[in-house]
């Protein structure tokens, strides 16, 4: 789609500064972010007024309009889908909690991740120091796209309707790495208080087809020097690739941005993303990537909760696999269980499922293999390692709970794992020591001493973001913080979650 022309006009007439963004634009735990936009400098001091005592130091004061909606208030998730309080934050503080919510972990249980999704999109009131610096929604949003979340956090931003500088970078980032760039480069031009740096603004309109006021821009970008060297060799081959051709490919930046990625891409020097941070991912499912590429962007995706696990079954049988070895052998074994799985025949089913599932494990993608086919597999009669693949998977999978209400344990380890998705294993005997752990979260185990103070203080939020780190420690041999941990999302009412997360614990091999 081509931006009106009166958009253009708006780029080309916008202030012809690269200013520094805001120094109090909350800091980020997101290092590749575009700088796609800039704010004016504050203007220099007036010497006729008088001379401001310094050396005063004063404590932080959040100022804010009486009345006036918080955008760190927003979110997808109201608390009747959550099950979470509405004063979810309580008297916590705004840093503090973001600080918490930047130090969780990408790599961690499925069922944690879920978690610390929901929590990220809950629609809960703001801490009571929220500003309007937005530094909650901030963090909220930066954690999304660590996680690769990009859906989540495009909703988020959307829902926010703000145009602050720093929330747009991050929204227009999004836009670019999602093929909805010809959005936000809309957004940022309907927008006054935002200022385009020159890389964007030339970006946009070229995207919009207008090449002659692109250039323009980059030759007054040259000679105001707001533009880097290795800046502007991108940006003159991204204009005029013709010129440069037959020579050596430019050397990829140090930090690669979305918006460089797209202009390298765009020039015919596509970058690899197997090595970026998993938000870079999803422009790798867009048609322009070939299949293989589409596929393992998915798969990183759905290891990380990002995709629904439906996307990647249409990728695994989009097509019949071009050759063999690495993925193409997961890819042609998935197809073998899928027919199965359509053809109803168990013997087939059977046949493939350890092949499949072996593969599977070995992508870590047991969870999103297990919400595809974990329901079907419990409803068919199977024997030896398929029954036992197939329970695996049913308790894996989002229906645990009440497929696991049907089935009869073959032997003690079979009955606590059982036991536990019924949230109740008192009595059945621990198979090993992390079930020891486990079992008495769901006894009467008191949390420890600063979750117990966290629940006093109504920082339920701040409670279960300690709660989940504590039981990622435990992952890695803290026992102690997974019997805790657990005890806490029961406390609060996260009992499915808490029974997901044992169950995961259990059932996956997941060390760190």
């Amino acid at each position: 789609m081509r931006i009106e022309a009166r958009v253009l006009l708006l780029l080309c007439l916008a202030p012809l500064t690269a200013a520094p963004l805001r120094a109090e634009e909350p800091l980020s735990a997101i290092d590749w972010l575009s700088q796609s936009v800039a704010a004016p400098v504050p203007p220099p001091a007036d010497p006729a007024k008088p001379t401001v005592t310094t050396g005063v130091v004063q404590e932080n004061v959040s100022v804010s309009v009486i009345g006036a909606p918080s955008a760190d208030a927003v979110g997808l998730l109201s608390p009747q889908v959550t099950g979470l309080p509405a004063a979810l934050w309580g008297p916590g503080r705004s840093a503090g909690i973001a600080q918490l919510i930047n130090a969780e972990r990408i790599e961690t249980l499925p069922a944690l991740r879920g978690l610390l999704l929901t929590l990220l999109l809950a629609e809960a009131d703001p801490p009571a120091d929220s500003g309007p610096s937005a530094t909650l929604l901030t963090a909220r949003v930066d954690k999304l796209l660590d996680l690769g979340a990009l859906d989540q956090a495009r909703a988020l931003l959307d829902a926010a309707g703000s145009r602050d500088p720093g929330l747009f970078r991050r929204s227009f980032d999004v836009a670019l790495l999602t093929g909805e760039e010809d959005r936000g480069c809309r957004i940022m031009v309907e927008s006054p208080n935002l200022a385009p740096t020159f890389p964007a603004r030339i970006f946009c309109l070229a995207r919009s087809g207008d090449w002659n006021a692109a250039a323009l821009t980059l030759r007054t970008g040259q000679a105001l020097g707001h533009i880097t060297d290795e800046e502007d060799a991108l940006l003159s081959r991204f204009l005029d690739p013709d010129l440069f051709e037959g020579e050596p490919p430019l050397p990829a930046p140090e930090r690669i941005t979305p918006l460089s990625w797209r202009m390298f891409e765009a020039i015919g020097e596509p970058l690899s993303t197997a090595t970026l941070p998993i938000a870079f991912a999803h422009a790798e499912l867009r048609p322009q990537a070939g299949w293989k590429a589409q596929i393992e962007a998915a798969e990183r995706l759905a290891r990380a909760g990002a995709i629904p696990s439906n996307l990647l079954l249409g990728l695994y049988t989009e097509r019949k696999p071009a050759a063999s070895g690495g993925v193409w052998d997961r890819v042609a074994a998935f197809q073998k269980f899928e027919s199965a799985i359509q053809s109803g025949d168990r013997a087939a089913i059977a046949q493939t499922l350890p092949d499949i599932w072996q593969r599977m494990t070995e992508a870590e993608l047991e969870v999103p293999f297990a919400d595809l086919y974990g329901n079907r597999l419990s409803a068919i009669p199977l024997e030896g390692e398929a029954a036992s693949i197939a329970l695996t998977l049913a308790l894996l999978s989002p229906d645990f709970d009440r497929l696991a209400a049907a089935r009869t344990p073959a032997d003690d380890r079979e009955a606590f794992l059982l036991g536990l998705a019924r949230g109740n294993p008192d009595g059945l005997t621990p198979p090993d020591s992390l079930a020891r752990a486990i079992a008495p979260a769901f006894a009467n185990h008191e949390p420890g001493r600063d979750l117990a103070e966290l629940i006093a203080q109504t920082r339920t939020g701040e409670a279960i973001l300690t709660a989940i780190d504590k039981i990622e420690r435990g992952v890695q041999g803290d026992l102690d913080g997974v019997t805790d941990g657990l005890a806490l999302l029961r406390r609060v009412g996260m009992e499915k979650a808490a029974r997901r997360t044992a169950l995961e614990l259990m059932l996956l091999e997941r060390r760190g």
